[in-house]
């Protein structure tokens, strides 16, 4: 029996999205009547389609009674995510050419790694580049040569922005094949540890990139629990890939034999097939609610408050931020890992992973066994794949095996899930709750006004922050400067709360998933450039951040004030930045998900 929460939200978000769900089906179906789209090109078209490929190749991608799969690729060989995905193109088509099918590499998609950018001018781009890469996916599939579609994507615009670009042909098949984590290095509390020692100058940059090294180190993603990993513990939790596919390591023959299993099993699923199953059938309301069910579960990223809805949207679904809230209000948090807890993904993944989540997700009627996965039923997402005796099989997931990472059954880690709305007279804004401590949860003190991180940054190396104060980061919305993740607060905040001052932050800007035990009101809405009331504030100003009750307010009286006004030039030229100006313009509010897209 579905919990009736879940089976609320999930119809009022059907209710509201009718007119528009309908219209992108009817989009969809009227693709769809055109039957295999690429016996429909002209020879001209069809000769430039093959021409760089083998007689071999040409001969099947001419046979139209074969699979031909469109891949769309986020390789590039400096995201340790990505780079695993180098050979994949070569394995798929390898896996296809057995069955007598065939794959072409229809497109690459840019990858940009928040990592690298932090703190730098490039992540005043990285929010952008999610709609760009949803283009460079309609683009990539826009030869319309394609049965079916498999996306290489893990990181935290990618992944979102190919299941948008991949919406505009949702006529066809379409799966995720991931490539999993890197191997655990030093722990992430020691990395916390030695980053608040930098920030306080008590090590210098030698010892801090001797850590940050040893923290990332290999191929595959990052292992704390971000918006990489959550966007794979997400998606799968959709059914958008394989069952137990997210956290395999990428260079196991585990990895391997799921890589080959979805190419073969999707290729086995193309338009006038019995086992035709479109991308608009699998993504619908009930998949979009188990995933923001399985986000609040792990204590997800809270960059996926913005995501999600602008991937909803490009499935002809209209979500809110009060349907994520109210779901977090009856979503236990089920999972602990960094920066909820000590443990990274792979301890998660040894514990149970995401099956085991799931099992305990359905044990108590939080998610929708209904919905329509890619692959197989959702009870199939209850499983675990292992290779036995060389054969690939899935195996029903069992108990948790490490109770401090995944709770075991009728146990939770706290009563509701990992994000919260607030609302207030300073706008409505996102706080992640998980991974702060209760007596954090309601701070209020002294605003102390600030532009940018490195202002934060500043005063704080100059002694002027030691002091109970709400931070106040403005004009760093979408609209402003690209909403940058700010994550050189992080360290100084973690440093103030633990000298014993009462700190929050108020922000229109981002954290993400690595937000984690300061109380942070993010993504606030309006943002200050578009007259949000965080424009109005002033160092001095008694502010307000309840995440307990959900509220978020200044105590001063605001009344009479101005808009402050600053030059955002060096924000928005250079570096590239000045090529973005029209999605600075268009760009939505993030609540509406930050997107260019209607």
């Amino acid at each position: 029996m579905i919990h009736q929460v879940i089976s609320d939200v999930t119809a009022r978000i059907r209710e509201r999205s009718a007119a528009r769900r309908q219209a992108f089906l009817a989009r969809i179906q009227r693709q769809a009547e055109q039957g295999k789209t690429r016996a429909a090109l002209a020879c001209g078209n069809l000769a430039h389609a093959v021409a760089a490929c083998s007689s071999d190749e040409k001969g099947r991608i001419l046979d139209m009674t074969r699979a031909n799969v469109g891949i769309v690729t986020a390789y590039n060989d400096m995201l340790s995510a990505h780079q695993p995905y180098q050979g994949y193109p070569d394995q798929i088509k390898a896996a296809l050419a057995e069955l007598g099918h065939s794959a072409q590499v229809a497109g690459g998609v840019p990858a940009m790694c928040d990592g690298v950018t932090q703190g730098q001018p490039g992540m005043d781009m990285s929010l952008f580049s999610r709609d760009l890469i949803a283009q460079a996916t309609a683009l990539s599939l826009s030869h319309n040569t394609f049965d079916a579609t498999l996306l290489l994507g893990i990181c935290d615009k990618i992944a979102p922005g190919q299941i948008m670009g991949a919406l505009s042909h949702a006529h066809l098949p379409t799966a995720f094949v991931p490539a999993g984590p890197m191997a655990s290095g030093i722990s992430n509390d020691e990395k916390v540890k030695v980053r608040q020692q930098y920030a306080a100058g008590e090590v210098g940059r030698d010892a801090l990139l001797e850590m940050e090294c040893g923290a990332y180190h290999g191929a595959g993603t990052c292992t704390f629990y971000g918006t990489a990993n959550t966007n794979q513990l997400v998606f799968e939790a959709m059914g958008l890939m394989l069952p137990g596919s997210a956290f395999v390591h990428p260079h196991s023959e585990l990895r391997r034999a799921l890589t080959d299993e979805a190419a073969r099993r999707i290729s086995a699923m193309i338009p006038g097939s019995p086992a035709y199953r479109p991308l608009s059938t699998v993504l619908d309301e009930r998949s979009l609610v188990n995933g923001l069910v399985a986000l609040l579960a792990s204590g997800g990223s809270t960059n996926h408050s913005i995501h999600m809805v602008a991937l909803a949207r490009a499935a002809g679904l209209v979500l809110t931020w009060d349907d994520i809230s109210d779901l977090s209000d009856v979503v236990p948090l089920l999972v602990r890992m960094y920066p909820n807890g000590p443990a990274d993904v792979n301890a998660f993944e040894q514990a149970g992973g995401v099956p085991g989540m799931m099992r305990r997700l359905a044990e108590d009627g939080l998610i929708h066994m209904d919905a329509t996965p890619v692959f197989g039923e959702m009870q199939d997402y209850l499983s675990r794949p292992a290779l036995v005796d060389g054969k690939l099989l899935w195996q029903p997931v069992g108990e948790s095996s490490d109770a401090s990472v995944l709770s075991l059954s009728g146990c939770v880690f706290q009563a509701t899930g990992g994000t919260k709305l607030l609302a207030g007279n300073l706008g409505r804004a996102v706080v992640k709750v998980s991974a702060v401590a209760p007596e954090y949860r309601v701070i209020e003190a002294p605003a102390r006004v600030f532009s940018s991180q490195h202002a934060v940054e500043a005063a704080y190396k100059a002694g002027e922050l030691n002091q109970d104060a709400v931070i106040v980061v403005r004009h760093n919305g979408p609209a402003a400067n690209g909403m940058p993740e700010l994550h050189k607060l992080m360290p100084v905040l973690g440093n103030l709360q633990k000298a014993g001052h009462k700190v929050a932050l108020v922000t229109d800007g981002r954290l993400s998933g690595a937000s984690g035990k300061i109380p942070a009101a993010i993504h606030i809405t309006p943002e200050a450039l578009h007259g949000g009331a965080i424009g109005l504030l002033q160092d001095g100003d008694l502010l307000r951040v309840d995440a307990v009750s959900g509220r978020l307010d200044c105590l001063t009286d605001l009344s009479g004030r101005t808009q402050a006004e600053i030059d955002l030039t060096l924000e928005q030229e250079g570096w590239g930045r000045e090529l973005f100006s029209v999605m600075r313009r268009a760009v939505s509010s993030a609540e509406c998900g930050a997107t260019i897209f209607d």
